[in-house]
């Protein structure tokens, strides 16, 4: 069974893999072989996932980190206002329409989100993971999972199961079994089938009851 590491886990991965997108097209539209359509489609949002994300470990992580291990989050807690002022640059440089700026500040912005996600778990989250109990890591996950807007989760959920792989999907989807009343992780399941397209099959063999939720919900 997944343990509550796993959903922060998952979401850097799926920071990961939707900044390596934009980046990627970016690129392409700076070499004249792509548009940057996906850029201007998908920045917005990821950044407000982004932002979620950080305000959540900025009320509930670090400050329990705080207690077990002084001063240990205030330089994660300077990434995270660096990554602010690079999503205004990049809005900048999209308003500008130039394909070579803002190729040049998605590939600044992926280098420094990397750094700081590798570093989050290589040290921050090794260190909370040991010093802070699991019951407390729980309930941090769970305020924090709050910090997504109540009409916006059907879109974070989206997201996130475009862009993860199978195992982190397959984690997401039993901590939502888990977590949310049977109504709810009925509709979690059907955005879960919509984003998963060819790993549907396999993700209910590994988890059956998401598939039957789907099923009540559409029966």
């Amino acid at each position: 069974m997944p343990v509550p590491l796993d959903a922060i886990r998952a979401i850097h991965n799926g920071f990961r893999n939707g900044m390596a997108a934009i980046d990627k097209a970016a690129n392409s539209a700076a070499h004249q072989s792509g548009n940057l359509d996906p850029v201007l489609k998908r920045y917005n949002f990821f950044n407000e996932v982004l932002v979620w994300h950080a305000l959540g470990e900025e009320k509930f992580v670090f400050p329990a980190m705080e207690k077990v291990a002084p001063l240990v989050s205030q330089a994660y807690e300077q990434d995270h206002r660096g990554l602010d002022s690079l999503f205004s640059q990049l809005s900048k440089t999209i308003d500008s329409d130039d394909s070579v700026e803002i190729a040049r500040t998605t590939a600044a912005f992926k280098f420094h989100l990397d750094i700081h996600l590798y570093k989050e778990e290589t040290h921050l989250y090794r260190v909370y993971n040991e010093r802070v109990s699991l019951s407390e890591q729980a309930a941090i996950n769970g305020n924090m999972a709050r910090e997504v807007p109540q009409q916006r989760y059907g879109e974070f959920a989206t997201w996130l199961m475009t862009f993860t792989g199978f195992s982190d999907r397959e984690n997401m989807t039993r901590i939502w079994q888990q977590v949310l009343p049977a109504p709810a992780f009925a509709g979690i399941g059907g955005l879960i089938k919509a984003a998963v397209g060819d790993d549907w099959a396999k993700l209910t063999e590994r988890v059956p009851e998401l598939k039957s939720a789907v099923k009540s919900q559409s029966g």
